[in-house]
């Protein structure tokens, strides 16, 4: 299994775009909306949790994100869902952003795109900053809290996000959108798309999007393009899509440790600093991060009769690039350069790449009555991963080609599942069934070579009662393993991790009122939890806590308090315990007992506030509180992030024509209404000091902290032809 994939990447390719068999050339039909829109949906059917399915899951349809596309980022999009807490490093919601759902980064939150996976093989993260503008072409996202449905990639250890792309439009159209708004930001998109003619369509899209962010130098320039291709028949439906993204964005992933500049110069970006022969301080010009990826995706969803669906991919995605740092006071033969007469320490820049490839394949057999939803399904996909530094200047002489580290990290990952959902009178039965295989091998100066097998068996169960038209209850369990990560290796947690998910729920669901309320209690084995640090390249450090969990509630409601003004709260109460953690102290390995796990605050709410004065406007309060919470593992004061409450005001009026242009829609968006100075995300670290107290270990911490924009505010122009 080590060599799943033989065939070369050049025979792969084609292979993957020549899979066009006589069936996708099938006689033109007359077109049947409801059943070609079906088709459409099977591409994430796969992965996507059903109104009866026992999983707790929240939908966001295109109409709900277009008023507030405005360019940021889909996490920041996602902030006001349950569970969700999201930061920024540039402070303003463009470039590098993140979220958090039950406390579970994005490490551990399964993405998937059309069913394919998003997540980086090896460190599991996602970053979507390598997809500017993708709220642009997206149909609708599901996220699920909890292990959730078997999906493919990196197993789902707090929540399972996934969205689906647009697919064809059946009419012709153009849209031309910009915005700008505070720190220079600003957004320029042109889409457009053939409509449907004989069978076929093509859309695309075009983006960009640039800031200099709240932070100092803190710039975005990103460019982001979206294209699909379209063939359909009552029965299929063929997508070839592309889509992909280039980003140069200035680093600002090390926050701000001192307390005195966080008070009184909240902007302050330490990334690139150095001081001259004089000892003035300067930054960096270059001290950026530099990335392009491209995806190539062809989908065929067929319809064989009213009860078969099959759904079958390849993908294609393809990423390189580089981060470049100014380095003070190395020791060049650390680089495998020589001393220049008989200067052994030198400044200098080196750039850090990592070129890598990701393709596979995923499938879905689908069976499916008024009663009964039986689905097949499974992937195979292989990474392939380049890892080499570079220096390119020493302030001595300019190296020739010197390549400090070249390793590698390879992984293969295959998964096979099978899911069924029966209904018995009211009683909706569901049962999921995954093994997934995965085979890694990596090589690193910083770790000894990585050769290792898992073998995860996760397994998925859940009744759902229809008390009556309006009350239903769900109950559920689910299990979920996951493989370290590569950082873990070189901090040595290397076990593999286990979660025992248990749900409970009720849904109340009449004209006006619709509420979703679940108790949730995940129990871990091994969890890997942040400890706070961050090593040298500012990603954040873990470690296996043991045994550890998480318990809480979950309320999500949408209230129509008239007809023009719609309340839609959620709250999140918590408790996330590590059980008998250890920790080192002053020398002496000590249990802490049951202590609160790194950034997993108790209490998270969110509200939405939408006030509809006439057809077609439309006035929105969004809110997020975000209680305290400790960054690292050991209670300590040090490392607590204070409690913040965010408030946004969004308005959107969209004006019909249809007189050459069809409409024009105005949007505008005041984040951080009230001006709040708050810090939504940080590190925590501790380190040995034996000098201060002869004798002895002294163990000292320290904090860093990255601040958030005040009130600042971007509005948008959107054209449709």
């Amino acid at each position: 299994m080590k060599t799943l994939f033989k065939t070369s990447k050049k025979t792969f390719l084609i292979s993957a775009f020549c899979f066009l068999p006589s069936a996708f050339f099938a006689q033109e039909k007359q077109q049947d909306t409801t059943k070609v829109n079906q088709l459409n949906e099977v591409t994430v059917s796969a992965v996507r949790a059903k109104g009866k399915n026992p999983i707790t899951f929240t939908n966001v349809g295109k109409k709900e994100i277009e008023p507030r596309n405005l360019g940021q980022d889909i996490p920041i999009l996602l902030n006001y869902l349950p569970s969700v807490v999201t930061t920024t490093d540039a402070g303003n919601g463009v470039g590098y952003t993140y979220m958090r759902v039950r406390g579970a980064d994005g490490s551990r939150i399964n993405v998937t795109l059309n069913g394919i996976p998003f997540n980086d093989s090896e460190s599991q993260g996602t970053f979507f900053v390598n997809l500017p503008d993708f709220a642009s072409s997206l149909e609708s996202i599901q996220l699920q809290r909890g292990v959730g449905t078997s999906t493919n990639g990196a197993g789902a250890f707090g929540a399972s996000l996934n969205m689906q792309t647009k697919s064809y439009q059946e009419n012709a159209y153009a849209e031309i959108a910009n915005s700008a708004g505070s720190f220079g930001t600003r957004k320029h998109t042109l889409a457009f798309g053939t409509g449907l003619h004989n069978n076929f369509e093509m859309n695309a899209r075009f983006s960009n999007i640039a800031s200099d962010g709240f932070i100092d130098r803190a710039s975005s320039n990103l460019f982001g393009y979206f294209f699909n291709a379209n063939y359909v028949t009552q029965t299929t439906l063929i997508k070839a899509l592309a889509f992909g993204g280039k980003e140069k964005t200035y680093q600002a992933w090390y926050g701000i440790e001192d307390p005195e500049k966080l008070a009184n110069d909240r902007t302050f970006n330490p990334a690139g600093m150095y001081f001259d022969e004089n000892g003035n301080m300067q930054f960096y010009d270059d001290e950026t991060d530099n990335y392009t990826q491209n995806h190539f995706q062809l989908h065929w969803s067929e319809k064989w009769s009213e009860k078969w669906i099959t759904n079958t991919a390849l993908h294609y995605t393809i990423g390189k690039g580089y981060f470049e740092q100014y380095r003070e006071d190395e020791t060049l033969s650390d680089y495998n350069l020589p001393d220049f007469q008989g200067n052994a320490i030198s400044d200098l820049v080196r750039k850090r790449w990592l070129d890598n490839d990701f393709f596979g394949a995923t499938f879905s057999l689908n069976y499916k009555t008024a009663k009964t939803d039986v689905l097949l399904g499974g992937a195979a996909n292989r990474y392939l991963g380049d890892h080499f530094g570079e220096v390119v200047w020493t302030q001595y002489y300019v190296p020739n080609e010197n390549r400090y580290y070249n390793n590698i990290g390879n992984k293969d990952d295959v998964n096979f599942y099978a899911r069924a959902s029966q209904q018995v009178e009211k009683l909706n039965m569901f049962a999921d069934l995954q093994y997934r295989m995965v085979f890694y091998e990596a090589t690193s100066f910083r770790f000894s070579d990585v050769n290792d097998t898992f073998r995860f068996f996760n397994p998925k169960v859940g009744l759902n009662y229809d008390l009556n038209d309006k009350n239903s209850f769900y109950g559920y369990f689910g299990v979920a393993n996951k493989e370290p990560r590569r950082d873990d290796y070189e901090n040595g947690s290397v076990k593999p991790e286990r979660l025992f998910d248990y749900e409970l729920g009720w849904k109340y669901n009449s004209k006006k009122v619709k509420i979703t309320a679940n108790a949730f209690y995940m129990n871990y084995l091994n969890q890997l939890v942040l400890t706070g640090a961050l090593n040298d390249v500012g990603s954040p450090i873990f470690t296996n806590s043991g045994k550890s969990y998480r318990l809480g509630i979950e309320i999500e409601s949408v209230i129509a308090l008239t007809d023009q003004l719609i309340l839609n709260p959620n709250v999140t109460l918590s408790q996330n315990k590590n059980r008998d953690f250890y920790f080192q102290r002053d020398g002496v390995l000590q249990n802490l007992g049951h202590t609160d796990i790194a950034f997993s605050p108790n209490v998270v709410v969110g509200n939405r506030l939408t006030y509809l004065p006439v057809k077609d406007f439309q006035i929105s309060l969004l809110s997020k509180f975000v209680g305290e919470q400790y960054m690292g593992n050991i209670d300590s004061e040090n490392s607590k992030l204070e409690a913040y409450f965010v408030n946004d005001l969004n308005a959107s009026y969209e004006w019909k024509i249809n007189k050459g242009v069809k409409s024009i829609l105005f949007s505008a968006l005041v984040n951080n209404l009230f001006d709040l100075e708050y810090e939504s995300n940080g590190y925590f670290y501790t380190y040995d000091d034996d000098w201060s107290n002869p004798g002895s270990i002294t163990t000292l911490e320290g904090a860093g902290f990255y601040p958030q924009a005040g009130i600042n505010f971007i509005a948008g122009l959107t054209l449709k032809f």
